[in-house]
């Protein structure tokens, strides 16, 4: 199932894609939340569209498509997950995860204009698969524990200042991933029923030149084994986002100029969609 959220920032529709429709849950649930995702939400959804249930929302295809989550409580990222881009950063590929942790409010839609922050000089995309957490996790036993607490999947740009995450960062980088802006998600979430997200390819653009281009397959820490070790350290809770890393191909690598107002950045995995983003000036 593909679950998406459209309208105005604040006031977007929860809607269930099917096909090229889109269908009015606001019967079954205010938001696409940790408390959809977590209940009985999906399975109501379910059933209610194959009952025809669901009325059309008027217009869909002129709303603005935002975040198709709402603002979880928690962004949890895995840095230097491919071992190409690990090489590309200068590091050799980790034996631990690293963990590190953006504002929840830097969840934006997938099309929404990102401003290039004030004083910026390096700021990069990252294509990312992101995990959607359907159930509060805690100490899970083993990652085969884990796909029962993920209610599914996502496009995401882990967007990054280098310079604020690197040269200033006091030994944290979060610093360089919390700008306004900086998690485009979307455009839908699709449960974990709909692909095989161990193995999917993930592609990005700059001004219609290709940039990264890679698949799922090729992660170190696999996505048992993300949801699983982060279990071991913090509690993930229903609606929260897990990013797992981008593949080779950024701006840090030095063979292609960072971002600055006017350029386009798309981005795209197989079976989620494509995302687009016009960058402007602060």
């Amino acid at each position: 199932m593909r679950f998406a959220r459209l309208g105005n920032v604040g006031t977007e529709i929860p809607v269930l894609l099917d096909r090229d429709r889109a269908l009015d849950l606001r019967a079954i649930t205010d938001d696409i939340d940790g408390a959809f995702l977590s209940g009985d939400g999906i399975q109501r959804a379910r059933a209610a569209g194959a009952a025809g249930e669901l009325p059309e929302v008027p217009g869909a295809a002129n709303l603005r498509i935002g975040a198709p989550i709402a603002r979880p409580s928690a962004v949890y990222c895995v840095g230097m997950n491919y071992a190409a881009h690990a090489a590309e950063s200068g590091s050799e590929p980790p034996k631990q995860i690293v963990m590190f942790m953006k504002a929840p409010n830097t969840v934006v839609g997938p099309y929404d204009d990102v401003a290039i922050p004030r004083g910026s000089e390096k700021t990069d995309w990252e294509v990312e698969l992101g995990i959607v957490i359907g159930a509060r996790a805690s100490y899970l036993d083993s990652p085969a524990e884990a796909r029962a607490h993920i209610a599914g999947y996502v496009v995401v740009n882990d967007l990054s200042e280098r310079d604020w995450q690197i040269a200033v960062s006091g030994g944290q980088w979060s610093k360089g991933k919390s700008a306004p802006g900086f998690c485009p998600i979307g455009p839908w979430l699709s449960t974990d029923d709909e692909l095989d997200a161990d193995d999917v390819r993930l592609r990005s653009f700059v001004n219609g030149e290709p940039r990264q281009d890679s698949r799922t397959s090729d992660l170190i820490f696999d996505i048992d084994t993300i949801v699983w070790t982060l279990s071991q350290y913090l509690t993930l809770e229903p609606g929260d986002l897990v990013l797992t890393g981008t593949p080779e191909g950024v701006a840090l690598s030095g063979r292609f100029p960072y971002l600055s107002a006017g350029d386009v950045v798309e981005l795209e995995i197989d079976g989620l969609g494509r995302q687009r983003q016009n960058y402007v000036s602060a």
